[in-house]
């Protein structure tokens, strides 16, 4: 025989509330059909924490008497009252040890004696694990200050959760979104929780999960069926805002049909919101998905507004390259992105130039205003600065004829041989507009007579031109002139 005693629980579990006592009671029966048995119980690692009752009856020492074949239910008791579970590593057990009562009597003293000489006549029982469950058991595991060793941790919260109620299940969960893990997140999920849930204020968990960065966190809601409201959820904004490509990639696969032109209560779109941060990649992102960077929030801001006021470079010739007409777009108090940048002290050279300077550049070498390019140049103005076709200062002044805006040009650093989207030089643009003057000061100034080839010299103007040396290998195309 192994055992003398039945013991009619695998495991106890005590539901615990803050400051209260819990129990939890188990059954034990004599196997013996003719002799009594003397019971020990022990719980282990801290058996101060515990107490025990025999049939409602508070038990002052943990021994007891089973007569022969009888049964007799036992309770038990957290002892020691607290604000959190008593949790231990390893976890509590219930030692059931037992041995023979030939008399079927036994005083204190006998059961000390008995269970104080381990031997042949102890028989160990049971040993059933102690678990502590109940809403405030997991919330305490989900704590970062839980005393509970890590590998543990998740056994333990399956535990606690399955005698939470749904309700409870959802209140976890949130509270799991929030600290960022994915683990306990899925499982939570799995024993219930509302995926698709939302606080008093409206706030999804996707919402809670994005707000906070958690993008393994956004994956489990992702498969776990999160269900998007696209008149409430504005999850590219927050992941605009954090600068976080990849949480919003996930998104933007996960949740099908996400509008990425969406707009927040302002009526900026996580274009506005990746330009007003800078967040270059993220406005990349967006404008890859079909974000219009034309859209104007409520008071008239477009994304190129929103970058130029805080002075990001980078996204302001971002939005250039895809905006044809931002550029010139008022807010509703008038104010250009030009004009919100210098309003702002964002005097960086190269945003002005962007922004208009390289505008007004243009357009003075096309009219020959030499006192306009030197103003222009003198705020900043890049010499080299291209239009949306490509063409520098120099390109437009000389296809114009305009000498003395390209020798201004030239004497402030003006490239020679730049060439434009087409691939055509200042000097290809002299010679197609038929201005032979200029295009024999680009040469003597080093421009190469060789980068382009013509099919033919079709101008009559260029006759003198063409027995120039520097034309041997120039001319200009039939029927094709530049604007």
């Amino acid at each position: 025989m192994d055992r003398l005693v039945k013991v009619d629980v695998k495991e106890l579990e005590l539901t615990f509330n803050p400051g209260q006592r819990c129990s939890a009671t188990f059954r034990l029966t004599n196997l013996m059909h003719t002799m009594s048995v003397a019971v020990s119980l022990t719980a282990t690692p801290q058996p101060s924490l515990f107490s025990f009752a025999q049939a409602q009856q508070q038990l002052h020492h943990p021994f007891s008497i089973l007569p022969p074949l009888s049964s007799s239910p036992f309770s038990l008791l957290l002892s020691q009252l607290s604000d959190n579970p008593p949790l231990s590593s390893p976890s509590h057990t219930l030692l059931v040890r037992t041995s023979m009562l030939p008399t079927g009597k036994a005083n204190p003293d006998d059961f000390l004696r008995i269970f104080s000489n381990p031997g042949p006549q102890v028989f160990k029982d049971a040993a059933v694990p102690i678990f502590f469950v109940g809403s405030h058991v997991a919330q305490f595991l989900l704590s970062p200050f839980r005393p509970v060793k890590t590998l543990e941790v998740d056994f333990l919260l399956s535990k606690a959760i399955s005698r939470c109620t749904v309700s409870q299940l959802t209140t976890l969960l949130r509270s799991s979104v929030r600290c960022g893990n994915p683990s306990h997140v899925s499982t939570l999920i799995d024993a219930g929780g509302d995926v698709n849930s939302r606080d008093s204020d409206g706030q999804s968990l996707m919402s809670l999960a994005v707000s906070s960065g958690h993008i393994d966190v956004v994956r489990v809601l992702l498969v776990s069926g999160y269900q998007i409201d696209h008149s409430a959820d504005r999850f590219l904004h927050e992941a605009a805002a954090l600068n976080q490509i990849d949480l919003m990639d996930a998104l933007y696969r996960g949740l099908g049909g996400i509008n990425v032109n969406s707009v927040n209560p302002v009526g900026r779109t996580p274009v506005h919101v990746s330009a007003s941060h800078g967040h270059i990649d993220l406005l990349e992102f967006c404008l890859s998905k079909g974000g219009n960077p034309e859209l104007a929030d409520s008071n008239g801001w477009t994304p190129l507004h929103c970058a130029a006021a805080d002075g990001h470079v980078k996204c302001v010739e971002l939005l250039l390259e895809h905006s044809r007409y931002s550029k010139y777009a008022m807010t509703k108090d008038g104010k250009t992105a030009f004009s919100l940048a210098i309003d702002n002290g964002h005097s960086h050279s190269d945003l002005l130039d962007l922004l208009r300077l390289g505008d007004v550049l243009q357009r003075a070498a096309r009219l020959d205003d030499v006192h306009g390019m030197k103003s222009c140049l003198a705020q900043g103005a890049k010499v080299n600065g291209r239009d949306q076709n490509g063409w520098t200062p120099l390109h437009r002044a000389a296809f114009k004829g305009r000498l003395e805006s390209v020798k201004l040009l030239l004497s402030h650093g003006a490239e020679v041989d730049l060439v434009d989207d087409a691939g055509y030089t200042p000097l290809h643009c002299a010679v197609e507009a038929g201005h032979t003057e200029v295009a024999l000061y680009l040469i003597s100034h080093g421009a190469c007579a060789n980068l382009k080839s013509f099919m033919c010299l079709c101008s009559p103007s260029m006759d003198n031109f063409k027995n120039h040396p520097a034309s041997i290998s120039l001319g200009c195309r039939e029927n094709e002139r530049r604007p």
